[in-house]
């Protein structure tokens, strides 16, 4: 009995993922048409409309934009994604029995979409730079072709997730076209050829649908809200890559792990985001702009379309997506942004890539969710934001993960890294708590060290990383063996050195005994020439393992000589007046490092038998 019922779950399963796939759930008779009954803002109320939770609905004459939120039994209380201003009550609400949901296919990468996936540029083509109300675009561009290259044969039987073909959307870039979920079935027809996005490129005999005759095209919709399904959940071994050398080396990030980059006002939250958006080893971009400054948005949409990609030395958009939702915004469609986001990241992991999003910034989306909870009237938790505020942080950062997804044998990942803006930098406040629980590298931007120009301005007392031990094991198979026994007398020296610092306020350095004295020189060389980084130099701006690992052998390298001198009798003011030390600045800025630092190396040995 056990058997048949999960049976009978299982079909219904795949049946409500197929459902999905299409973009819709609906059945007969959920096209029943409501009034408006009240509005407050973007939150409205219909009356005598037959709907599920998170259906789309249109609203008022104008056709706006909304979604279900909370049903209490004849009303049905609607967030609209767009300017409510001039609707009034009687106005029709239709149910469309559709969830929010995005249109997944070629030509994804290099578009430019607003927090419900309408393509800007499309929308500032027919009605300039302020978008109308009502106004809707599909996310894909239907019209365009695209040449399709099957790799599947007529005969062959296809599940969920198999690879039908591909599409060489930018340069160098293979789109895979996949089987949609919940579809099982025998190719009767495929071919290769130039489409757009809605053609039917593969005939299927479905057997998920009792052999009925199933047309493929390259385009497939999929419900926000909902992770889509993946055969098995890898563990987070491997470590995303930025190029700077103190997310790589201190506090590093696994791929399809989650990081926190919490920080006040101009504390280079954007240009840490852009510089990882640049150099991290992601295939894929999805770059977030969440209720956002327009200016701050600008400078995204200007920059990223002049940046080269380090890789393949094209444009840096031919891998991104940009999703623009600024603060001067509706409300709601802030809300929607994350999970279009995420949902677009999801489909890029599913075949088979690395994928990177950026969410910028987090807090205003929680702000989004504090003015509808207000609207709807609900109880308010700490500082006015929902009770459910840590639920909704939770099951958006639970979206990043590294896995083997359906069908053909792959592995890809989503690695999700939200910016946050704590009013007046207070990491105590509910957002960043929240965000703390559920994300496992924390990269905490300082002010205090960002107005002393030192730059990536990440607090090394206050940031972590929980993936060091589980990514230990990478960086001594592939980095060196001795890189955890580097990472841990670094952050000893560091620590060391804060409490050091406050005797100094009080006496002053010269009267500390001469090994804190030199204590304090090492730290100094570890901030200035590991910690800090220049984003804007042409060699600098990214530094790869080898490199930081032999800045690093280099630093302890002087460290031991100091320390053995100070033991045989050496003043610490004779070996602070050694010069080689500051040479090892030079391979910061230096192409051929090894040999710089090799020199370094041997005018210390010298240096030190001098005294």
């Amino acid at each position: 009995m056990a058997a048949t019922k999960t049976k009978e779950n299982k079909e219904r399963t795949m049946t409500q993922e197929e459902h999905y796939a299409k973009g819709h759930h609906g059945v007969q008779g959920m096209q029943k048409t409501g009034v408006l009954y009240r509005i407050a803002g973007p939150v409205v109320v219909a009356i005598g409309l037959d709907a599920r939770m998170y259906d789309v609905v249109r609203i008022g004459n104008e056709r706006l934009m909304g979604e279900v939120i909370q049903i209490r039994g004849e009303q049905t209380v609607i967030q609209v994604y767009e300017d409510t201003t001039g609707i009034k009550p009687g106005e029709p609400v239709e149910n469309t029995g559709e969830q929010l949901s995005v249109e997944l296919g070629p030509g994804l990468l290099t578009s430019i979409y607003d927090g419900i996936q309408r393509p800007l540029p499309v929308l500032e083509k027919q009605m300039g730079n302020f978008i109308k109300r009502g106004v809707d675009a599909p996310g894909l561009d239907h019209k365009k072709k695209w040449e399709f290259k099957a790799l599947k044969k007529k005969g062959e039987i296809v599940a969920s997730g198999d690879i039908l073909g591909e599409v060489e959307e930018t340069p160098g870039f293979k789109h895979k076209i996949m089987v949609p979920g919940g579809v099982t079935g025998k190719i009767t027809e495929i071919s290769s050829g130039m489409f757009s996005v809605l053609d039917t490129v593969c005939t299927l005999d479905s057997e998920s649908e009792g052999g009925r005759r199933r047309e493929v095209s390259m385009a497939q919709r999929w419900p926000v809200r909902l992770a889509r399904s993946v055969k098995k959940k890898l563990p987070p071994t491997i470590p995303l890559l930025t190029g700077q050398r103190i997310f790589d080396t201190l506090f590093p990030l696994a791929k399809g792990g989650a990081a926190a980059i919490p920080g006040p006002f101009g504390a280079g939250k954007t240009v840490s985001q852009q510089q990882l958006a640049k150099w991290c080893d992601a295939d894929i971009i999805v770059y977030v702009g969440c209720g956002e400054r327009g200016n701050e948005m600008t400078e995204v949409l200007t920059e990223f379309p002049e940046l080269e990609d380090p890789k393949t030395k094209q444009p840096l958009m031919n891998r991104t997506v940009l999703i623009a939702n600024t603060s001067n915004m509706p409300v709601a469609a802030r809300e929607a942004s994350v999970y279009t986001g995420v949902t677009i990241a999801e489909y890029f992991r599913d075949m088979g890539y690395s994928v990177a999003m950026m969410a910028d910034s987090t807090s205003r989306w929680a702000e989004a969710m504090r003015e509808i909870s207000s609207r709807l009237e609900e109880m308010p938790g700490e500082e006015g934001y929902p009770a459910y505020l840590s639920t909704k942080l939770a099951e958006f950062y639970e979206r990043a993960s590294r896995v083997i997804p359906l069908g053909t044998p792959k592995e890809g990942s989503v690695t999700l890294i939200g910016a946050v803006s704590p009013p007046g930098g207070d990491f105590s406040e509910p957002v960043t708590q929240s965000t703390l629980r559920v994300t496992k590298t924390f990269w905490a931007l300082d002010a205090k060290l960002a107005q002393r120009r030192h730059f990536p301005s990440i607090n090394w007392l206050t940031s972590y990383s929980l993936y060091l031990d589980t990514l230990t094991p990478w960086f001594v198979q592939n980095v060196a063996s001795d890189w955890r026994t580097l990472i841990d007398r670094i952050m000893s020296i560091l620590q060391e050195e804060e409490k050091l610092m406050e005797i100094v306020q009080l006496v002053g350095s010269d009267s500390l005994p001469e090994k804190q004295q030199l204590t304090l020189e090492i730290a100094r060389m570890i901030r200035e020439f590991i910690l800090q980084q220049n984003a804007f130099h042409e060699v600098d701006t990214y530094c790869e393992l080898k490199k930081s690992h032999l800045m690093m052998k280099t630093i302890f390298h002087f460290a031991d000589l100091a320390f053995a001198a100070l033991d045989h009798g050496t003043r610490v003011k004779d070996i602070l007046l050694i010069t080689a030390k500051d040479k090892i600045a030079d391979a910061k800025f230096g192409k051929d490092y090894e040999s710089i630092l090799k020199n370094v190396q041997k005018e210390m040995d010298t240096q030190f038998n001098r005294l």
